[in-house]
């Protein structure tokens, strides 16, 4: 998490930058707007702006928008400036907090940017044979394709596979193609020279040059535009970007990592995706399998979290009941990993007793947590619905379309029909010259059933 703090506000920003580094964030100081527009056209870039609110924001977030620099702002202020916050957030700032610096505000903050933590918390073999995985091909400078159902922690085994790389001292810089919109993608990826679109003051350097020397996450790149993907193909390629106006190629030193949550095969069927781009970013797949099909994750992560939040929220760090745990390990967690980090969360804030109980397992809106059947229950309940099925109807048409399905299942093949209804091949040609006699469609040898 890359923090840069604009002001100083007598020092209180100081104090919140301090609040922000035992919170993990690297953190550079900037006195004033061009000081910091200085600082992110430099390619030192940042996650998050932290403003002084007397500041003007609102023309460091016309000047952002003009040079096509896509980076969250948060304002800054002591108490009393109502007025100047209710100006901040209309200029477009992202929040207002108030200082003196409250941590745990500040820590919810960078959290609420920074989304996902770079913890690896895993102990399900199906985790763990990605993991494995993982950290074979990362001393290498393979690119990556990542592809998992949102929610599973892509970008967390991305961060690992970084740490375990070669480059690991290097920089890794992480973007979402999803969240920045079309027309600013180019000049946040490339960057760009001086004079290069309205708006364009000064020279700035985009996420490949930041990330040189070390890793680049594309996160979400099934969003990028077709267009835009043949120029990122040639910089994959031939490892040289061209900044939005330049005239010379400029050489970079990077291994690319890609997420999806869709199959970007379907993509290039549709027209959506380059296929040799696709081929390029596939060299290695990471396939991150979901919550539900990796149970023993699901305890693993719930007590990593309880034990995080409690500490985060300075309350007692308490054991989940019995029937909390059952439910847990019932949910089929559509959400994945970041459902289950939330609900926790709320579990940790609900929970009242000695451990936490069932009760305090909720959905936001502080309904209890929909449970999913297991799969024995959901055995019993197809059974009772076949048998059901079966009430009101004669033994004779039961028996006709229990042969007639067989047989159908079989492709027509009379010996193998009669082997697993358990009656003499004779006996199945007498039904089904019955059968035929009445009229009814009977499936010849490698046939299947007309209806």
């Amino acid at each position: 998490m890359r923090l840069l703090i604009v002001g100083t506000l007598g020092g209180q920003l100081t104090t919140a930058s301090k609040i922000a580094m035992q919170g993990g964030a690297q953190v550079t100081h900037a006195d004033d707007v061009e000081g910091a527009l200085k600082i992110l056209r430099s390619g030192r870039g940042a996650d998050l702006l932290m403003v002084e609110v007397h500041l003007d924001i609102a023309g460091l977030i016309a000047k952002l928008q003009a040079e096509r620099v896509h980076v969250p702002v948060v304002a800054c202020g002591v108490e009393t400036d109502a007025q100047a916050a209710v100006s901040a957030i209309r200029a477009g700032a992202k929040e207002y907090i108030p200082l003196p610096p409250d941590p745990e505000l500040i820590a919810a903050v960078l959290a609420a940017v920074a989304r996902e933590r770079g913890d690896l918390i895993y102990r399900d073999a199906a985790m763990a044979t990605v993991v494995k995985l993982a950290e074979q091909i990362a001393p290498s400078d393979a690119s990556v394709l990542i592809t998992g159902e949102s929610g599973t922690g892509k970008e967390v085994i991305a961060r690992h596979v970084h740490r375990c790389s070669n480059r690991a001292s290097k920089p890794f810089i992480s973007i979402n193609c999803a969240a920045i919109p079309e027309h600013l993608l180019e000049s946040e990826l490339f960057g760009h020279e001086k004079g290069a679109f309205t708006g364009a003051v000064a020279r700035r350097i985009g996420k490949f040059e930041e990330a040189d020397g070390g890793t680049l996450l594309l996160d979400e790149i099934s969003e990028m535009d077709v267009r835009l993907q043949a120029k990122l193909l040639r910089a994959i390629q031939e490892r040289v970007i061209d900044r939005v106006g330049g005239t010379r190629p400029v050489p970079v030193n990077i291994r690319i990592l890609a997420t999806s949550n869709r199959d970007l095969a379907d993509s290039v069927r549709q027209g959506l995706f380059r296929e040799d781009l696709l081929f390029r970013l596939n060299v290695v797949n990471l396939k991150l399998p979901p919550l539900r099909e990796r149970p023993a994750d699901i305890m693993e992560l719930a007590q990593f979290f309880i034990k995080h939040y409690s500490e985060a929220n300075g309350v007692a760090v308490r054991t989940l009941s019995a029937e909390a745990r059952q439910a847990l390990m019932s949910n089929p967690w559509p959400g994945n990993v970041r459902e289950l980090e939330n609900t926790m969360h709320r579990a940790v804030l609900l929970a009242s007793g000695e451990d936490i109980s069932v009760e305090a397992i909720r959905m936001p809106d502080g309904t209890p947590l929909t449970v999913s059947r297991g799969a024995a229950e959901r055995a019993a309940q197809t059974a009772e619905a076949v048998t059901r099925a079966f009430v009101g109807r004669t033994v004779a048409d039961v028996e006709r379309d229990l042969i007639l399905d067989t047989l159908d299942h079989c492709l027509g093949n009379r010996t193998h029909a009669a082997k697993i209804l358990g009656i003499s091949i004779r006996t199945l040609r007498n039904k089904l010259n019955q059968y035929t006699d009445e009229g009814l469609s009977v499936p010849g040898p490698g046939e299947a059933r007309a209806f």
